[in-house]
């Protein structure tokens, strides 16, 4: 099911047409560059966040994302020049962009920074998504800086830290470090697709 939706009719429209047609099933939103929203039960890109989840049909906080978040991302963008695209792909495979996520080993919101993650960047409150991607940003922009522009291993510096990858001289030989590298990389390609195909569809 793929149902597309201008943003300003989404929200009631979602409850009174969306739920009932999918029953208790998990259901997904994607916002386009021009502000069109596609729900659907069946995602077929990264792109697409869970708004709803089987048997718990309750909004989660991804709803809130798709102005505040983006608006989030491209300003840190902006100012550290990194691509916009590269931080989504981070917060997708860090959070699912859940604000409130929390690992078993104490990493924090969206980019999910361990605390002396956190304190290094001056990051007062890991949860708020203004100060999480203020810090992340900063911290993936000190990487990419440390690795001269190598993004495979500020990837694994970012998820294993940076002792792990000089210790081995390269990405770790972490099951967990290779896979997320691996996933980072394929959201990244996925949001660069999707974004170079609105701009060729634009030029049309």
């Amino acid at each position: 099911m793929n149902t597309r939706l201008p943003a300003l009719l989404c929200f009631g429209l979602l409850t009174v047409f969306i739920l009932p047609s999918v029953g208790f099933t998990d259901v997904y939103v994607y916002k386009d560059k021009q502000g069109v929203l596609t729900f659907t039960n069946v995602p077929s890109h990264p792109g697409y966040r869970r708004v709803f989840r089987d048997n718990n049909p309750q909004l989660s906080g991804a709803v809130a994302s798709f102005d505040s978040y983006d608006d989030l991302i491209r300003s840190a963008s902006d100012r550290y020049n990194i691509d916009a695209d590269l931080i989504r792909a981070v917060i997708k495979t860090e959070s699912d962009f859940n604000s409130t996520a929390r690992s078993n080993k104490g990493a924090m919101g969206l980019m999910q920074l361990m605390p002396e993650t956190a304190r290094l960047h001056d990051v007062v409150n890991a949860y708020d998504p203004i100060d999480n991607i203020e810090g992340g940003v900063r911290h993936l922009k000190l990487l990419l800086g440390r690795y001269q522009g190598n993004l495979e291993l500020s990837l694994a510096a970012y998820n294993a830290g940076i002792k792990a990858v000089e210790k081995f001289g390269g990405i770790p030989p972490f099951a967990e470090t290779k896979e997320y590298v691996r996933r980072v990389l394929q959201h990244y390609q996925a949001y660069r697709a999707n974004g170079l195909q609105f701009v060729q569809r634009t030029h049309q």
